[in-house]
């Protein structure tokens, strides 16, 4: 009998490179005046030595908090464009990388429980 073959190695994953590109940072508030506040807060993210990478920023942003009527993307292409363009968005300055709006109020879903079938024309 052939000897039994053994497993092959597990594949070693390579690292990623560096992603490149425009990196949006999504903001949301109830407010414009809560709006400028979170801006203000993140920017002092950016002042020390060490600082969080721009795309980490991004992704947490987007995925890990909840999205509300004022809205802001400030973007950026390197880890110190987007801290510019926040300082700008928390002192109410216009800026190139900043782009802000509010969501309008959508209609709200109703439920119809007609009973058998269609009831009103064009159902």
């Amino acid at each position: 009998a052939p000897p039994p073959d053994e497993p092959a190695p597990a594949p070693t994953p390579e690292p990623l490179p560096p992603a490149g590109g425009v990196v949006p940072w999504v903001l949301s508030a109830r407010t414009p005046g809560a709006l400028r506040a979170q801006a203000a807060r993140l920017a002092v993210q950016f002042e020390g030595e060490r600082t969080p990478a721009a795309l980490d920023v991004g992704h947490a942003l987007l995925t890990s908090r909840a999205l509300f009527e004022h809205r802001a993307v400030v973007l950026g292409t390197a880890d110190d464009e987007p801290a510019a363009a926040l300082t700008a968005l928390a002192e109410g300055r216009s800026s190139t990388a900043v782009v802000q709006g509010a969501v309008e109020a959508e209609g709200r879903t109703v439920f119809v429980f007609p009973g058998q079938g269609s009831q009103w024309a064009g159902m």
